[in-house]
């Protein structure tokens, strides 16, 4: 009988934002797994929760990413016996740290950043807007 281990949603949140992080500063998983010793393999497991990540490591991996530590945990699902004024975050925030955490969202996240104009940017903001209301009706 072969039992298939779900991975923790804390330990795959915390593998996702090592991945967008990884991504938004241009670094491939080999790099970075030669930054802490690993093989890429391992950093791909990190970043699926589908290994867990020790506390030393996510101190080794938060100086190769130069973030502090608390980025990994931004946003985690809150546990059924934590108190209020954890991580939680409401379904609107989960659905768009989850897009940015993609590699769409991430590029978009990117190129939008370096539109220097803000009467520029409100214009894409309100053409996406627009673009959206409509596929919804």
């Amino acid at each position: 009988m072969s039992v298939t281990k779900i991975p923790n949603p804390i330990d795959r949140h915390v593998g996702a934002r090592v991945r967008m992080r990884r991504m938004l500063v241009g670094m491939s998983q080999e790099k970075l797994g030669e930054a802490l010793g690993l093989t890429f393999q391992q950093v791909q497991k990190y970043e699926k929760g589908t290994n867990r990540i020790s506390a030393s490591r996510l101190q080794q991996i938060s100086e190769a990413l130069n973030i502090p530590l608390s980025f990994l945990f931004k946003g985690a699902p809150v546990s059924d016996g934590a108190v209020n004024g954890g991580f939680a975050e409401g379904a609107e925030d989960s659905y768009a740290s989850d897009f940015v955490m993609t590699a769409e969202g991430l590029n978009l996240n990117r190129a939008f950043a370096r539109i220097a104009d803000p009467k520029v940017r409100k214009k894409i903001v309100d053409l996406v807007t627009a673009l959206s209301e409509g596929a919804e009706g």
